[in-house]
């Protein structure tokens, strides 16, 4: 592929800083070579390799100030902006999943290959290195279009920008899907039987469903939560119960103390009280992320928070915008360290 000028130089500049681009590959597992620099323009990076989980370590950093951010596969945030200093570079490392679909599991299948977008204020990539993942944990996840890996603007779910906020050992496997209850993710293949044969001994599986359960009744929405529950210990995974985002609606006195806000359904389905429920019952831990985005959106009130759905744009008060998603998930990763699910060094702060 052609690169840039601008691409040259960092290059260059890169080798005269001590990095040694123009020595022979490293080695990655079973020999192969590690897939560099010379996969990528100015602008992205293509890599062919089969699904699996990757290693992707990148300097960045170039002549000229710089800001950095990646996303690769379905529009995932892999790693946030990142300046650098003009003639400095700094080093940059996270774990990235492959798998196809690349995206929602329902979807289309995207490209094969490992994808990366370069973003950011002034993009420089010094070098960059894919080697497949030795050590890595997998979060999985589970649940619906607030969580999944949206394929376009201005769209994006939570589970989308998790990845931004975690370091190399650890990927997330966004199976979330839009539209799916309780009852059609247990029931369609391509979802809860695809996610069992993923799960290994130690993965965690955060499962957030309630947006999409609208007709659910009580007894079926605890027996689906605690089906996933024992599903995943049976394939030695962990699992985490997520409590739903809330819906931006608004009460005249400025709460979200009403149905709608707080995710109770049509038949008085309390559904973020049943995952507590459940939760306590089995030992299960919970991220109470409709109490905490509740608490939030009452914080910035009805105008400031509009930026974190997609109301300015259409009128949506369930989507999250890339700014909401990107809020939400980082409520995410405070309790998985907060639980010690995940360890401090483990997560990236901003």
């Amino acid at each position: 592929m052609r690169r840039s000028r601008r691409f040259t130089v960092a290059v260059l500049a890169a080798a005269t800083l001590g990095t040694t681009l123009s020595a022979p590959p490293a080695l990655a597992a079973g020999g192969r070579p590690a897939l560099g620099i010379d996969h990528c323009t100015d602008t992205a990076c293509h890599f062919d390799v089969p699904p699996g989980t990757y290693d992707v370590r990148v300097v960045l950093g170039g002549d000229s100030a710089s800001s950095t951010g990646i996303t690769g596969e379905t529009r995932r945030s892999l790693l946030p902006a990142t300046a650098v200093a003009p003639g400095e570079r700094v080093t940059r490392a996270f774990t990235v999943d492959v798998r196809t679909p690349e995206g929602e599991p329902t979807g289309a299948d995207g490209t094969p290959g490992l994808d990366l977008v370069l973003g950011g204020a002034a993009p420089a990539l010094a070098d960059i290195r894919v080697t497949p993942a030795r050590h890595a944990r997998q979060i999985l996840l589970v649940g619906d279009s607030t969580v999944c890996d949206q394929p376009g603007d201005p769209y994006s779910g939570w589970g989308q920008q998790l990845p931004r906020y975690l370091r190399k050992g650890l990927s997330v496997a966004n199976h979330a899907d839009s539209g799916e209850s309780t009852v059609s993710y247990l029931r369609d293949a391509r979802l809860w039987a695809t996610v069992q044969q993923r799960i290994r001994p130690g993965d965690l599986v955060l499962v957030q469903l309630a947006h999409n359960d609208k007709t659910t009744d009580e007894a079926t929405y605890r027996a689906n939560l605690e089906a996933l529950v024992a599903g995943i210990r049976a394939e030695g995974g962990r699992p985490v119960l997520v409590t739903p985002i809330v819906r931006r609606w608004f009460n005249a006195d400025g709460t979200l103390n009403n149905g709608t806000a707080l995710l109770v359904n049509g038949l008085g389905v309390d559904h973020p009280a049943v995952i507590r429920s459940v939760a306590a019952a089995h030992g299960v831990p919970l991220i109470d992320l409709t109490a905490k985005t509740k608490a939030l959106v009452e914080s910035l009130g009805v105008e400031a928070s509009k930026a974190l759905y997609l109301y300015n744009e259409k009128r949506d008060n369930t989507h999250t915008s890339e700014h909401g998603a990107t809020v939400y998930a980082g409520l995410v990763r405070e309790e998985l360290v907060a639980q010690g699910l995940v360890p401090k060094g483990k997560v990236r702060v901003g």
